[in-house]
């Protein structure tokens, strides 16, 4: 390091010089000037510690995703990204050379080099150009349906209960039709009588859940849930070249649906937690989750919500998976959230208001003591492409408060040409496996049977019969891990030693079996 480098940046740079791979984000910034030799890096094996990307509108934001998603797909690690104002997309392309790209590369000391990233581009349910993405309303589960619809506490209840009968009387919950009619059915004289041992749904209870179902279909929402549901394992992908893939998730048709889309991206996160094996700390993650306009999914959560939230965030570091919130100030993260995030990019805060000054305060009080920053003033002075970094050592220490110039990324800075997204779609291998929606018997045409009869029979008890076994989904195969296998067979193995369970193990993928797999958000286990 040159000796022109003053003393204060050689000691925040000493904090980054880390042995094993890492990602370069950029060079420390000090009264206006980046020096080059002082890199800003955070190792690779520790991005599973999850991380903050934070600050105001028009500060960088987007292209610091995509910095880090590029470096991370060259280590053969897989990303996933929303695309919230449609420009992700760029990603997948080759940079376009400049002056003002080559005098950023200049002043952080970067070897810029144009590349696009393999990537693979979906849509919600279809609403866009991407390859469909949907998934069951049973497998969504109740607590994740409820935050969609905006229901308190009681409805909740009343909403896991209709869960909990569909599962035992093998009704199978696929789309928002089969969900429909087993709340009306429960609200009928007869299914309240089915109910009167374990509960009751009131009338007012069932009509609000019904108009906040139609008003959700009404919106074009009912196209996200369906067959065939969606394997998060094709998250986890690699190119045929070793790199990660990019799996870009196109979101602005449904802008105007923001709960949806944010209770969307926390099931593919609980599903991931669901189904991949403990693996502890990895020298790589798995998969790094990049979290947009996290405060979304936080605004209006029940209490019930905001612990599974915590819970999965907490437990699915060690299935070798990093979670990047992303979002304008860290006070949009609840704190119980926020102190496991230990990687954090904090680009420019404005502070216009009392309110501003109150978050630009808060925020401060969230890094660590800085000898060499003033952070009050930082924040509000840096640039675009700026930030404040701090993440966690190779040994899981916090890193020195560091005032960074980014780098610029080396892919296209905005969305790719129409024409390419289209061509990429149609030529992906997803394609035929998830674009045509599927509609099989489940819960409205069993009720629908049922109430044509002239005499419709009590649905047996699945204690007295098992629930038939439905249609297997067509699903991708996935790699069973041996350690997996190893601890399935255990679990079965207890399961058969158990009388009252052994109809469980005759018709595993039932409704039955996933009521009893049903996780912290109570969806559903994905049978293979």
């Amino acid at each position: 390091m040159s000796a022109a480098v003053p003393s204060a940046v050689r000691e925040i740079a000493d904090g980054y010089a880390f042995t094993g791979p890492a990602l370069e984000l950029g060079a420390v910034l000090l009264d206006g000037t980046a020096y080059a030799g002082a890199p800003v890096r955070v190792p690779l094996g520790v991005l599973n510690r999850h991380g903050l990307v934070a600050g105001a509108t028009g500060t960088g934001k987007t292209k610091t995703l995509q910095l880090i998603a590029e470096q991370l797909s060259e280590q053969g690690v897989p990303v996933f990204l929303a695309d919230i104002k449609g420009d992700v997309s760029g990603v997948s392309a080759p940079g376009e050379p400049g002056e003002r790209t080559a005098a950023r590369a200049a002043e952080v000391g970067q070897d810029w080099r144009a590349r696009g990233c393999p990537a693979e581009f979906y849509a919600l349910g279809g609403l866009g150009t991407g390859i469909p993405l949907r998934a069951t309303v049973t497998s969504f589960g109740p607590l994740l349906l409820a935050k969609v619809l905006d229901l308190n506490e009681t409805q909740e209840a009343s909403l896991g209960l209709v869960f909990h009968y569909a599962d035992r009387n093998g009704l199978e919950l696929y789309d928002l039709k089969d969900l429909t009619a087993v709340i009306g059915f429960l609200a009928s004289p007869e299914g309240k009588e089915e109910l009167k041992g374990i509960g009751g749904i009131s009338a007012a209870t069932a009509g609000v859940i019904l108009r906040s179902l139609t008003l959700l279909e009404n919106e074009g929402a009912g196209a996200f849930f369906g067959e065939p549901e969606f394997d998060t394992a094709e998250l986890l992908r690699r190119a045929e070249d070793g790199r990660g893939l990019v799996s870009v998730l196109e979101l602005p048709a449904v802008q105007d649906r923001p709960r949806l889309f944010s209770t969307f991206l926390m099931w593919l996160l609980a599903d991931l937690y669901q189904e991949l094996p403990e693996v502890g700390d990895l020298d790589r993650p798995k998969l790094v989750f990049f979290f947009d306009e996290a405060h979304l999914l936080f605004k209006g959560a029940s209490k019930a919500f905001l612990e599974a939230i915590t819970q999965t965030v907490r437990l699915i570091r060690s299935k070798g998976v990093g979670v990047f919130f992303v979002t304008q100030t860290p006070k949009d993260v609840p704190a119980d959230v926020l102190a496991q995030l230990g990687n954090r990019v904090q680009h420019a805060l404005r502070a216009f208001t009392p309110d501003d000054a109150k978050a630009l305060k808060a925020t401060v009080s969230t890094f660590p003591r800085s000898p060499a920053y003033d952070l009050a003033e930082v924040l509000t002075s840096l640039g675009t492409g700026e930030a404040v970094v701090t993440v966690l050592s190779e040994k899981g220490a916090p890193t020195p408060v560091a005032a960074t110039r980014l780098r610029a990324p080396q892919s296209l800075m905005g969305p790719v040409d129409p024409a390419a997204l289209r061509a990429a779609v149609d030529g992906s291998a997803l394609a035929a496996r998830y674009r045509d929606a599927i509609d099989r018997e489940s819960a409205y045409e069993k009720l629908a049977a049922r109430a044509a009869r002239p005499q419709a029979e009590p649905v047996p008890s699945p204690d007295a019969r098992p629930a038939p076994s439905p249609q297997a989904r067509p699903e991708p195969e996935r790699r069973r891990e041996p350690a997996r296998e190893k601890e399935d067979a255990g679990l079965l193995g207890a399961l058969l030693g158990n009388p009252a369970l052994k109809s469980f193990a005759r018709s595993a993928g039932t409704q039955l079996g996933r009521e009893i797999t049903r996780s912290l958000f109570g969806t559903s286990r994905r049978r293979r």
